[in-house]
């Protein structure tokens, strides 16, 4: 852990500051390539079903006018998503998680684990956190120079600690975190319901192509209607899997690398540690106000770096300040605001 600490990276000979700078751009850029893809095939998508379907093959008026308020509707509601998932305001960790300069100096020069140990130890006293490494000490990053928050991971993609890290998604560029997994979640469901809605207008038309009743397409459209078939498919598919399986998450308040590595606590590992019923649960990722759910807006509760946990660790957790205290949601409330006495805790 002593050697852990000390961060030094000596670039190889002949390494110029211009190389460096090209490689990152050129990183940058590369990054952008999935999210590319998804937008190629969702405007090539959309040439298929509103032209080649829509419009040149669908005989009936009302027919066209519903399946196009339709898909547009859902269009709108996943290209929101979506763009709120890549583009939302990653904040960094609060400062008080940040080591002085004092503290840091003391850190590198401590000769032991122990005595670095007890170092974060008395600088992590006071803050909210509850988790610690496997070897039951603070979790301290040595890169970013913090003690992490509870659920705080560093992304080597991002070069960063990001508040309650999921994953970091190459379909996004970005992190999966505690400000965008609401977001997240929302596109998930919005590109599965407009990839089972594209699929299933189309297979009307896909069985009468295949049975060689062509009407009115041409053969470039109908060969577009097929591949809108099949690709809408394929992605439900995969969509299907991947939104079933963080719907579980999101019942159970886990993230994904919760669900590969249980949070540890001072008393051990518990991978429901942070489960606080399934509508908490949910209310802790969409919100307390029904009417927002659905809708690709921030309501996600808390602040990312404080949860409540379950009841079993409540009396492990750190001294909260005496004028404060949590409600079902993870959220600070002053004693003049509840009425009542208790101390400041976390809720089962």
């Amino acid at each position: 852990m002593a050697s852990s600490m000390q961060n030094n990276r000596v670039s190889p000979p002949g390494y110029c500051v211009c190389c460096r700078t090209c490689n990152m751009w050129c990183w940058r850029a590369f990054k952008w390539l999935p999210v590319l893809l998804i937008v190629s095939i969702v405007t090539w998508s959309y040439y298929a079903y509103v032209i080649q379907l829509c419009i040149f093959t669908i005989e009936s008026t009302v027919q066209q006018c519903i399946y196009l308020v339709l898909y547009h509707i859902l269009l709108i509601m996943f290209a929101w998503s979506y763009w709120r998932t890549i583009f939302a305001d990653i904040k960094p960790i609060p400062e008080k998680y940040k080591l002085p300069e004092t503290e840091l100096e003391k850190l590198l020069s401590a000769e032991t684990e122990d005595a670095q140990r007890t170092i974060l130890e008395n600088f992590a006293k006071d803050l909210p956190i509850v988790t610690r490494t496997m070897s039951g000490s603070v979790r301290y990053c040595n890169r970013c120079v913090l003690v992490k928050p509870d659920r705080a991971h560093h992304c080597s993609i991002c070069s960063r600690c990001v508040l309650k890290m999921d994953h970091h998604c190459p379909w996004v560029n970005n992190c999966v975190c505690f400000h965008n997994y609401k977001f997240f979640m929302l596109f998930l469901g919005y590109a599965l319901l407009y990839c089972l809605f594209v699929m299933s207008t189309c297979l009307p038309y896909f069985i009468r192509f295949w049975k060689g009743d062509f009407g009115m397409s041409g053969s470039a459209g109908r060969y577009h209607i097929v591949f809108a078939f099949f690709v809408a498919l394929m992605f439900a598919i995969s969509l299907g899997s991947l939104f079933g399986y963080h719907c579980y998450l999101v019942a159970h308040n886990r993230t994904t690398l919760e669900a590969f590595r249980a949070p540890m606590f001072r008393g051990g590992a518990d991978k429901n540690g942070f489960s606080i019923g399934a509508y908490n649960n949910f209310k802790e990722v969409f919100g307390n106000s029904p009417n927002l759910w659905i809708v690709p807006v921030f309501t996600s509760a808390g602040d990312g770096c404080e949860y409540p946990v379950r009841r079993e660790h409540r009396l492990q957790t750190f001294s909260a300040p005496h004028d404060a205290r949590y409600d079902s949601m993870g959220t600070t409330r002053s004693r003049s605001e509840n009425g009542d006495s208790p101390p400041a805790s976390h809720i089962p």
